[in-house]
């Protein structure tokens, strides 16, 4: 399944890129058509001109998925990312971006009773910060697809199958996710999304798979 999604995802970043390739690849018939194909319009920032672009910030909210040792688990999650992407067709977005999640380890709620929020100790507390690229196709009126990919840096502690000894570890290894969405303006658009971390040390597996809902904010 892991590996179905890493394939999936960067397949899709290729696909999306497509449109923008064939676009260059077309020879222009005439001046006039050349300043078109720069002109606004499309589904994607339809009020900007291709080549354009925007720096973007958003915030996610979701549940992974835990099932490593003696976790079984479905914990919140929180990530933040930001960055940069061009309108490189008339539907076609493509940029690169960084940002820091935390997959389980806070559970807000605690704070209005007398148990810990931060359950970094008793939990397999992966956390890291992401650098990737990321793409997005609004197929049509704000609906869109997106795919994302890039290294995942990552901290965590957890158990391997062979000791009960709890490691600390920290790695780089990668992430990859895709999902879909809606603009609702050209600065603002929601969004749902599936995301894989790839995070194993020393025989120690803490990969985790996430569900998540994403709000952006473009400007």
């Amino acid at each position: 399944m892991k590996k179905t999604l890493l394939a999936l995802a960067l397949a899709s970043t290729s696909l999306l890129a497509l449109p923008a390739l064939a676009q260059d690849a077309a020879p222009p018939a005439s001046d006039t058509t050349a300043s078109s194909t720069q002109a606004a319009g499309g589904n994607y920032q339809p009020n900007q001109p291709v080549g354009s672009g925007n720096w973007f910030v958003d915030g996610s909210v979701g549940q992974a998925h835990l099932n490593k040792g003696p976790y079984n688990d479905h914990p919140t999650t929180y990530a933040i990312n930001g960055g940069y992407r061009w309108k490189v067709g008339q539907d076609l977005g493509l940029g690169v971006d960084v940002g820091y999640n935390d997959l389980g380890n806070f559970r807000v709620k605690n704070a209005f009773n007398s148990n810990d929020v931060n359950l970094t100790s008793q939990r397999n507390a992966l956390r890291g910060w992401t650098a990737g690229v990321n793409g997005k196709i609004n197929v049509w009126q704000g609906l869109y697809v997106s795919g994302r990919a890039g290294v995942y840096g990552w901290k965590g502690q957890g158990y391997d199958n062979q000791s009960i000894n709890r490691h600390n570890l920290d790695k780089v290894d990668y992430y990859a996710g895709t999902g879909v969405g809606y603009d609702f303006s050209e600065h603002f658009g929601l969004g749902l999304s599936y995301d894989y971390f790839h995070a194993k040390k020393d025989h120690v597996s803490l990969s985790t798979d996430t569900a998540s809902l994403t709000a952006e904010y473009r400007f």
